[in-house]
């Protein structure tokens, strides 16, 4: 015996009942007739729809977003990223100060 699953309602008749309601038929005699499990399915549709409108019955992604290939950089102001090239710049002229040193004291 196999396991039911969840049946599926599209976007179109879960909007075609939500209207239906609106416009004054009972939410018990709507689920019996479209074969809902029960009418609170069609209470959860009617609470989306007022909440979100009709985006709130469209189907959902699952999991989770998906990251963008490369996110866009950020920019910097331009006395930031003056700043950081000033301080690169410094540590480079250190580590070629230092590395002059050693070799010449490696040729005494």
């Amino acid at each position: 015996m196999t396991k039911p699953t969840k049946q599926k309602y599209s976007f179109e008749s879960k909007l075609a009942l939500v209207e239906r309601f609106i416009a004054g038929e009972t939410a018990p005699d709507l689920a019996v007739e479209a074969g809902l499990s029960s009418p609170r399915l069609l209470e959860a549709w009617i609470r989306a729809y007022r909440l979100e409108g009709e985006d709130g019955l469209r189907p959902k992604p699952k999991g989770r977003p998906r990251k963008p290939d490369s996110p866009p950089p950020a920019e910097l102001p331009e006395l930031e990223r003056l700043r950081r090239e000033n301080e690169r710049l410094r540590s480079e002229v250190a580590y070629l100060g230092k590395l002059r040193a050693l070799r010449a004291q490696k040729q005494r």
